[in-house]
């Protein structure tokens, strides 16, 4: 049996941060990884330490999953990972415990939510398209995204079925707008431009 290792994430409106801790030593973890941030565009560094201290027959313990999770587009894709890497998953508070008798039918609940909800993005995206075409959108000063504008750009981008200059249309933004909203919090990063190389000019032949 591998190691059960725990996360916890306090924040400023959290009445009794000791809580999480406390219930996840109970559950015999052998080290907790507090991350203390409220807002979900806030960095965790123990999340991304715990995930990869994690490996295959280990579990992650939370005491529920808005602790980890920052949407529910973040839920899916976290316990997928977890789930193809082989980890088990408790959710204290929701008594869930992949490990146990019948575990194994949390993933696939999880699995179809995932599939589920990456064609409810793939709808959203191509209507939008639809309705920037039909409104002969080309273009125009460049406005910000919204963070929930930014989450589905940095989406459509995962999904790989949409080009940068696509995303931008369906929001109406530059390219420049959509490698920024791609890059930021440095998750899933665009891979950088090629430089354009120029020509080297023929020599005209030997001087004499």
């Amino acid at each position: 049996m591998g190691n059960l290792l725990g996360y916890a994430r306090m924040s400023t409106v959290d009445e009794h941060p000791d809580r999480q801790v406390q219930a996840l030593t109970a559950a015999g973890c052998t080290q907790v990884y507090t991350d203390r941030a409220t807002g979900s565009l806030e960095p965790r560094p123990e999340l991304e330490k715990l995930l990869s201290e994690l490996s295959s027959g280990d579990t992650m313990v939370i005491c529920s999953l808005d602790r980890p999770g920052r949407s529910m587009r973040h839920i899916l894709s976290l316990v997928a990972g977890l789930s193809e890497r082989g980890i088990g998953l408790q959710i204290l508070d929701d008594g869930i415990d992949t490990e146990a008798a019948g575990g194994s039918m949390v993933y696939s609940v999880f699995a179809a939510l995932t599939g589920f909800e990456r064609a409810l993005i793939r709808e959203r995206t191509n209507a939008a398209l639809a309705a920037a075409r039909a409104r002969g959108r080309t273009g125009g000063r460049p406005a910000l995204l919204t963070e929930e504008q930014t989450a589905q750009a940095r989406e459509m981008y995962a999904l790989g079925e949409k080009t940068v200059s696509e995303i931008g249309e369906v929001f109406g933004v530059s390219r420049t707008t959509v490698y920024r909203a791609l890059e930021h919090n440095g998750d899933a990063p665009v891979p950088p431009r090629r430089p354009t190389r120029r020509p080297v000019p023929e020599r005209s032949g030997t001087s004499s």
